[in-house]
């Protein structure tokens, strides 16, 4: 018999909607400095590749000077570390993943944000016992969609370095190219921050309600003899 595969997560817009307290503290460093606040979505459509791209991505809406940029990414990170209040678990996320680990799954994660606020919210709701790998957009020199993370985080669960078996859970783009630069089969989360079109992801199959999570794994999880 050959053990259940890890299964590894991307954690905002695939565990958690943490847009509003990233909108907020955004808001928060812009007002700070007198600057012109963004609506939600605007906010929203620059989150998934880590807080460097946010901030270039909110200095090229606001025509803001470069030279100010590390500055108010510092501000950001002040209130990002901490900052849960507004976030929210998605509905059957934590069933999904209590089925899983009885399963035998080993879980991991492997997320563009940054380590502290990572650490924050998986304390926040109570997730960390629950993962035995947790790779952040700060762990390596780089991030999704380059797959040194997720096989990084694929490697901590026991995954063999060479051809790694497991499978990708995740909403985004740099989810769905890392999975496959990384060889492995992505779940994609359609209640996320995508923003690319979803026929140009690869991913093996869709969803958008955790209690359909569980079968979907199951039916890739086969041994590797079968795959």
């Amino acid at each position: 018999m050959t053990s259940p595969c890890p299964v590894v997560f991307d954690l905002d817009g695939t565990l958690v909607d943490s847009a509003p307290d990233i909108h907020a503290s955004v808001n928060a460093v812009l007002r700070d400095n007198g600057l012109r606040t963004l609506t939600l979505d605007r906010v929203r459509s620059f989150i998934g590749g880590g807080v460097e791209l946010l901030w270039a991505q909110i200095a090229a809406e606001l025509a803001l000077d470069p030279s100010e940029r590390p500055r108010l990414l510092a501000a950001f990170m002040s209130r990002y570390h901490h900052a849960t209040q507004l976030t929210r678990l998605y509905d059957g996320v934590r069933e999904a993943l209590d089925v899983l680990s009885q399963r035998g799954h080993p879980l991991g994660l492997c997320t563009n944000k940054p380590g502290a606020p990572t650490l924050s919210v998986l304390d926040h709701f109570g997730l960390t016992p629950y993962f035995g790998a947790v790779v952040a957009g700060d762990s390596l020199a780089v991030k999704k969609p380059d797959p040194a993370p997720l096989l990084a985080a694929l490697r901590q669960l026991g995954a063999d370095p060479a051809h790694p078996r497991g499978i990708f859970v995740g909403d985004s783009e740099y989810d769905a190219h890392a999975a496959r630069a990384a060889g492995v089969p992505l779940l994609l989360f359609m209640g996320g921050y995508r923003h690319e079109p979803l026929s140009s992801l690869p991913h093996h199959a869709q969803f958008d309600d955790y209690s359909a999570l569980p079968a979907l794994v199951a039916e890739l999880a086969l041994p590797a003899s079968s795959a």
